[in-house]
């Protein structure tokens, strides 16, 4: 049956964007499954409203339907055009629309039919810690992880040696079973993995004595990881077909690397620039001076101007971090801080009175600190 998706709505052919959205919300707060636990019915009504209001509230899909009416969203009567909710923004409305009206009439193609075969592994996490410069420069790393790995007796068949696996009777290789009941749309078709091959779509009648029949069993991988330059803590890496075995010959899950890098006692990183702190004395500030300075490719020299103060920039192009994406490398920025000195010998104190009073500068007497005064009071 093809229900009128306005009569569904309340609304007449003509109604405005306005009054499809004040419907949708009226029906959909009477029906939403919140609102009415445990009650079919009501989820199936607002399941079939949603549906509606997708279709009518986009201008190019209400045309369609308007003009060929259901078979036009099909993609199969003279409205063509595949499937009108593919793309981002209506996430499973195609999925909403094969369980009202069946994937036999074409609805979203041929890669929506029935999964058949063994199913993939999960997926597998691991962590690994990298030294600073392992992480700037990459470095090649194992990583041990326990997961899922073929059975090598039964060469992840999952079948005792000499025997094999025999197409599911319940399922007929299919890997699922589907259930198609009425409804005010039409038939609604929901599918589940089917219960006796867990959706494999095979059958073992003598399992593997090692793995059960699972195909797979519990071990530890050692695996070599490449891991590029630039990377940062806080980065995954995803290795494709280096999870957890499928059951049964299944394809493998993917493994995700994450990344933890330790930091070092030179540099703070700021995305691909590094920051170093040049600590200078009053003279070399005073006087300027030529320092050797260690960077992460062997020493660099860094000018300092005479007059230099603290919070002066020194920046050494191309001798950051290279950008994780190839495209160059950043900076190290040398920030210049003046040490003014806390401990000065007797020699020293001389001179520096010396030098204050031929530039006319006011400082304080010798012995005019906090125990000069206590001690001036009790005489």
């Amino acid at each position: 049956m093809e229900a009128d998706f306005y009569k569904l709505l309340g609304v007449t052919r003509g109604a405005t964007d306005d009054e499809l959205k004040k419907a949708y919300r009226k029906l959909a707060r009477d029906l939403h499954p919140d609102k009415n636990p445990g009650d079919a019915e009501a989820e199936e009504r607002f399941k079939q409203v949603s549906l509606a209001y997708e279709v009518l509230r986009d201008p190019d899909r209400r045309k369609r339907y308007d003009t060929y009416g259901i078979e036009g969203l099909r993609g199969t009567g003279a409205g063509g055009g595949g499937d009108p909710f593919a793309g981002a923004g209506f996430g499973g409305l195609g999925d909403l629309f094969e369980a009202f009206f069946g994937n036999a009439a074409g609805f979203g193609g041929a890669g929506r039919g029935r999964r058949t075969g063994p199913l993939r592994g999960p997926d597998a996490e691991v962590s690994l810690t990298l030294d600073f410069e392992e992480a700037v420069f990459g470095v090649e790393k194992e990583v041990t992880v326990r997961t899922a790995v073929a059975c090598e007796t039964c060469e992840g068949t999952g079948a005792r040696p000499g025997t094999t696996a025999t197409t599911c009777a319940q399922c007929a290789g299919a890997g699922e079973v589907r259930t198609v009941r009425q409804s005010l749309l039409g038939q609604m078709v929901t599918s589940r993995p089917c219960p006796r091959c867990n959706g494999s779509g095979e059958s073992i009648a003598s399992p593997c004595d090692s793995c059960r029949g699972e195909g797979r069993v519990a071990d530890h991988r050692t695996l070599r990881v490449t891991v590029p330059a630039g990377v940062d803590s806080g980065i995954v890496l995803r290795l494709s077909d280096r999870g957890a075995a499928g059951p049964r010959g299944g394809p493998p899950g993917d493994l995700y690397v994450h990344l933890d890098v330790r930091p070092d006692a030179r540099f703070t990183r700021k995305g691909n620039d590094l920051v170093h702190e040049l600590h200078v004395s009053t003279a070399q500030a005073a006087l300027g001076a030529h320092l050797g300075i260690g960077t992460l490719d062997g020493e660099e020299e860094v000018v300092v101007p005479p007059g230099t103060q603290t919070g002066r920039v020194v920046r050494l192009r191309g001798h950051g971090v290279p950008d994780v994406n190839g495209r160059g490398r950043g900076d190290l920025v040398v920030q210049v801080v003046v040490d003014t000195p806390t401990s000065l010998s007797p020699t020293d104190e001389q001179l520096l009175r010396e030098l204050a009073a031929a530039r006319g500068e006011e400082v304080d007497p010798p012995d005019s600190g906090l125990f000069s005064k206590i001690r001036s009071a009790f005489k």
